[in-house]
C-alpha cells in the first residue's frame, strides 16, 4: 500500500505545524516551514518506515538551517537561536548564549545541533535521540560529550 503525500500533509501537518512553531516561535514562519518540508517531502525516494519521526526529524532539520540562515543574515533579531534559548532571561545572557552558541555550532556538524536541540530542548531521552538521527546511544552520548566539553571551554552548564 502506497501513501500519498496528501495523506502524509492530512495526518502530519499539525505535528509539524506544532515543531516548526516550537522552533521559531512564529506562527506564519511555522506555516511556510511546514509547507516547506512537505515540498521536499516530494523529493524522498526511499520508503519511510515511520513517517511521525521521519517528519519530525525534517521538521527540527529545516527549522534550524532557516534560525542558522536567519541568524547569518538577521532579518529579526527577536526569536533568534532556538527561541532565545528557551527563554533566557536578561538581555546579556540572551546575547551571550546566541554568540556562543554561533560559535560552538559553527564548529560541529549539523546533526551535532539536532541532537542537542532534541536532547536538550526538546526533552528526548539519548535513546530516543538515536533513534531519530540514526545513531547508537554511544554516539549520541559522545556528541553530547563533545558539546558539552567545548561549553565548558566557555564557561556554560548546558
Amino acid at each position: 500500500m502506497t501513501v500519498s503525500i496528501e495523506d502524509y500533509y492530512r495526518q502530519f501537518a499539525p505535528m509539524v505545524h506544532r515543531r516548526c512553531k516550537a522552533l521559531l516561535g512564529d506562527d506564519e514562519e511555522a506555516l511556510d516551514a511546514m509547507q516547506e518540508v512537505f515540498v521536499k517531502l516530494l523529493s524522498v525516494d526511499e520508503e519511510i518506515r515511520s513517517p511521525s519521526s521521519f517528519l519530525y526529524l525534517m521538521a527540527t532539520r529545516h527549522c534550524l538551517n532557516r534560525i542558522r540562515s536567519r541568524s547569518r543574515r538577521p532579518e529579526d533579531a527577536a526569536g533568534q537561536l532556538l527561541y532565545e534559548i528557551a527563554h533566557i532571561g536578561d538581555s546579556s545572557s540572551r546575547s551571550q548564549a546566541r554568540f556562543l552558541l554561533a560559535r560552538l555550532f559553527g564548529q560541529n556538524p549539523e546533526s551535532s545541533r539536532v541532537i542537542a536541540t532534541l536532547h536538550y530542548l526538546d526533552g528526548l531521552t539519548l535513546q530516543e535521540v538515536a533513534d531519530e538521527v540514526g545513531l547508537s546511544v554511544s554516539g549520541v552520548r559522545r556528541r553530547l560529550r563533545v558539546l558539552r566539553k567545548e561549553l565548558q571551554q566557555f564557561e556554560v552548564q548546558p
